[in-house]
């Protein structure tokens, strides 16, 4: 199948079939990573990250230690301001 380039704008464009788009599950919007290898264009699908959704028991995991953190670095949080800090 060929794709003729052609102007819009400033910018050159290319159609892609939608043959294409569904063989490959893309959709309108879709990223691709561009590259030239051994004088190609290769047109990749750029990998979507999944982002993994926690629960409240996952965030709150060692959430028992923060006491203890506190404790230990109340020194830092203590005294009057030393230079030209907004309280």
């Amino acid at each position: 199948m060929n794709s003729t380039i052609r102007r819009q704008g400033g910018a050159a464009v290319m159609t892609i079939p939608p043959a294409f788009l569904k063989l490959l599950d893309l959709d309108i919007g879709s990223q691709l990573e561009l590259s030239v290898e051994a004088g190609e264009l290769v047109a990749k699908p750029v990998t979507r990250l999944i982002r993994k959704r926690f629960s409240v028991t996952e965030l709150l995991r060692g959430s028992e230690h923060a006491a203890e953190l506190n404790h230990e670095t109340s020194w830092a949080r203590e005294g009057d301001p030393v230079g030209r800090e907004i309280i």
